[in-house]
């Protein structure tokens, strides 16, 4: 089980932009800012999560290669307003909200590319 991911950004201003309106649909928001502790150390970066546990960070960074990354939505209203929001906000679009029968018949999940070409999804496991 993981207890946190991160990743990196070429703009890390543009991405903490980018997932705080990309992730609001999901209850997911800054749940911790860079701290003058860890500029001091040489990290700039934002925790998102939920309930004051950062689990997503996106840290400042020149290299990487792009990553998958899916978080689980409450409902499918929820991967359409995640869609809606990430488009919104500047991603480009990786798949619109709709089920993925290959995965399973209840996978419904939408696919959005954020600002350094990561592929961020939201998915409901959950019937309709």
């Amino acid at each position: 089980m993981l207890d946190h991911i991160g990743i990196i950004a070429s703009d890390v201003k543009r991405s903490k932009t980018f997932y705080e309106l990309a992730l609001k649909p999901l209850g997911i928001s800054v749940q911790m800012p860079p701290t003058p502790e860890m500029i001091a150390a040489g990290y700039e970066g934002y925790g998102f999560g939920e309930g004051g546990k950062p689990y997503f960070w996106v840290g400042a960074g020149t290299s990487h290669a792009p990553i998958h990354i899916a978080f689980a939505a409450r409902g499918r209203s929820d991967v359409d307003a995640f869609h809606a929001a990430a488009m919104a906000a500047g991603g480009r679009d990786n798949g619109p909200p709709g089920i993925r029968e290959h995965y399973h018949p209840d996978y419904y999940a939408a696919f959005v590319l954020d600002p350094d070409g990561n592929n961020v999804e939201a998915v409901c496991h959950l019937p309709a």
